[in-house]
């Protein structure tokens, strides 16, 4: 057997118990002489249990405020032994933390607490997106009214969305600051516009309609046809107010194509 082969293997049966307590330190793991290496092997798998909880309380510290630290850990460390990280870079992990913490038995509630974690995600997702120049209003001179129904747009590489049947934008508002929390004094949904024009990412509360109209959007679907589907959705659907909050938001970075 090829020695990197040896290694593979050796690297794949050490890793299998580290997020398993119930699983043996692995027979060819050696530990210098006098140190016992079922304990030595506990002490590693317990490090690599804590830093990923910690890695999920960075990501998701509005969820950990809502929640405290101690049920926040709790909840963290289950997560973890059952989705063990796919890539090396942290701030990937905890990717579907969001859908675990939905059907976590202890966080029924919290019906809210997903959404909010959700919003958390994008946040991060927008934060690490590429950098791109955001669509300016200039940009609609070139058109016609007639045209402007069949133009499509560029998505920027930040714009995330998340819908929720909740008030989770102002929940995830009044949790990511230092101050002390105020009262919600409401329970209407809110959907969020997550973007990062400039350098600083920006969670917005979408106005009625602009959800839908957004998500045509970044779908692909014309400019006439996302305005269609966001009357029929909300026959008062404000068109300019959401035009314009498209635009300084950054949503898109340019007008893709015409038909």
């Amino acid at each position: 057997m090829r020695h990197e082969n040896r290694l593979a293997d050796y690297a794949a049966a050490f890793a299998q118990g580290l997020m398993d307590p119930a699983i043996a330190a692995p027979a060819d793991v050696g530990a210098t002489s006098g140190k016992g290496v079922v304990k030595r092997y506990n002490v590693y798998r317990n490090n690599v249990t804590v830093s990923l909880i910690d890695a999920l309380a960075a990501i998701y510290p509005a969820v950990q405020r809502i929640t405290g630290v101690e049920f926040f850990r709790a909840m963290a460390r289950f997560h973890v032994r059952a989705s063990p990280p796919v890539s090396p870079l942290l701030f990937e992990y905890g990717r579907d933390f969001p859908a675990f913490i939905a059907s976590y038995e202890y966080a029924r509630e919290m019906p809210w607490l997903a959404d909010t974690a959700r919003i958390e995600r994008a946040w991060l997702d927008a934060y690490h997106a590429a950098d791109l120049p955001a669509l300016r209003a200039e940009s609609f001179a070139e058109f016609d009214a007639a045209s402007l129904a069949e133009i499509r747009f560029a998505p920027h590489p930040a714009t995330r969305i998340v819908r929720s049947p909740y008030p989770a934008v102002s929940i995830f508002a009044m949790n990511r600051a230092e101050a002390p929390a105020s009262s919600l004094r409401s329970s209407e949904p809110e959907d969020a516009l997550v973007t990062r024009p400039e350098q600083d990412v920006i969670v917005s509360r979408l106005p009625a309609g602009g959800a839908v109209f957004l998500t045509a959007l970044l779908d692909g679907a014309s400019f006439g046809t996302a305005v269609a589907t966001a009357l029929e959705e909300i026959p008062s659907f404000d068109l300019p107010a959401n035009l314009a909050g498209m635009i300084s938001a950054g949503v898109f970075t340019a007008v893709q194509h015409r038909e």
